[in-house]
């Protein structure tokens, strides 16, 4: 924690978790709390990067990064399916499940993306962490590997993360198959409603989605000065 703001180091892929959340509005000018956040990363090895929410404190700090030239980058939609009771029964599966460790999920998962090993590594670590269990499931076919996807039961609500399909496996309906499995084990459990996070321009991701019934709820994106981090 600095001054109200959440800094946020792991060095995998998702950059939800390797940027400032921005939770309160601390008592430190905008300028110094940034330089160091600056600071913070430089010895992470990190690039900084902002996760501008309709949360974020102080106010207006999104019109402020972007008075200093602040890139935006990676508009994200979180959706939500407010009554998983309403699910409608999956037709006949064409893919089985499998569910597998954290460690193997994040390097199927990173297999599938193409992602360096050390983020595969970071994932793994990030999952192995985490307070609330999350579990990995890999959707096979004839003993390959066509997409993968994770849920988290919270009392009675789950997310669904890092669902991926193949880039030859993708437009035969395999994510949308992979997460009502996921959502009706969920149901079985207690769960009551969903929610996910996706990018705004993935067309194909959200079509699915809200044919599972998902709808948006708000937005996101990040803000950095750095070219590469963008």
């Amino acid at each position: 924690m600095l001054d109200g703001w959440l800094l946020r180091f792991s060095p995998g892929k998702a950059k939800r978790a390797r940027c400032v959340n921005a939770l309160s509005a601390g008592s430190l000018p905008l300028a110094e709390k940034l330089l160091l956040c600056e600071q913070a990363y430089q010895r992470a090895a990190l690039p900084l990067i902002v996760r501008i929410t309709p949360l974020s404190k102080p106010a207006r700090l999104d019109e402020a990064l972007a008075a200093m030239d602040w890139r935006r980058f990676d508009d994200t939609r979180v959706m939500v399916l407010a009554n998983l009771q309403a699910l409608a029964a999956a037709s006949p599966p064409v893919v089985s499940l499998q569910a597998v460790p954290s460690g193997e999920f994040a390097q199927a998962m990173g297999a599938l993306r193409g992602s360096a090993v050390a983020q595969r590594e970071a994932h793994a670590e990030r999952l192995r962490r985490a307070s609330v269990p999350h579990r990995g499931f890999l959707a096979q076919r004839g003993g390959e590997t066509l997409a993968c996807g994770q849920c988290v039961v919270e009392r009675d609500i789950v997310g669904l993360y890092d669902v991926f399909t193949a880039p030859a496996a993708r437009g035969q309906g395999i994510a949308r198959e992979l997460c009502r499995a996921l959502l009706m084990r969920a149901r079985a459990e207690g769960a009551r409603s969903a929610y996910l996070q996706v990018n705004a321009d993935n067309d194909a991701a959200r079509t699915a989605y809200r044919r599972l019934g998902f709808a948006d709820v708000y937005a996101y994106h990040y803000r950095t000065r750095d070219p590469e981090a963008a």
